[in-house]
């Protein structure tokens, strides 16, 4: 088993009383935080303030090697096989645009999932304390923090409206 991260986890009700902790922690300096729900939801995300994922990234850079993969296998077979067809040029690009577009959907899906895995890997989660009811009825908040400052932020949990606070130990 892995070692465990030390700090504070607060558990609650009301996604409102979540998202005013999560305010109040971010204008401590608290931004390193890890918050549990059992559903999306915009105000939490709101509040957290995640920028936007880089896995559109990856699919957008599969997505420009699989047109270029497109057309440049077709225009390459042409002209390595040329055969003239009724007085048309050898390297015609509209007739390859539908190989270019099924090459684009495949190299876009196979990177967003590659990007997928590659980032959860960076950004794991492991030593992290989980509790099963925050896939149920309740927001789980944990702030990873050292023993001086776990009472402060255990005062701040209990003031936003934390039903339960547990501190961490690593």
């Amino acid at each position: 088993m892995g070692r465990s991260l030390p700090g504070v986890l607060g558990a609650f009700e009301h996604v409102d009383a979540a998202a005013d902790a999560i305010h109040a922690l971010k204008a401590r300096g608290h931004g390193d935080l890890t918050v549990y729900s059992a559903a999306p939801n915009h105000e939490l995300e709101e509040a957290i303030g995640h920028p936007v994922s880089r896995v559109r990234l990856f699919t957008l850079i599969g997505g420009l090697t699989g047109c270029a993969a497109g057309f440049g296998m077709t225009l390459w077979m042409s002209y390595d096989w040329p055969i003239l067809v009724g007085g048309k040029p050898i390297g015609a690009i509209p007739p390859y645009v539908v190989l270019a577009f099924e090459l684009t959907i495949l190299f876009g899906s196979l990177f967003t999932v590659a990007g997928m895995i590659i980032l959860s890997l960076l950004g794991s989660r492991k030593g992290r304390p989980y509790h099963p009811r925050f896939s149920d009825d309740r927001i789980g908040i944990f702030v990873p923090c050292g023993p001086q400052e776990a009472d402060g932020v255990s005062r701040l949990l209990r003031e936003a409206g934390s039903v339960e606070v547990s501190h961490e130990a690593a």
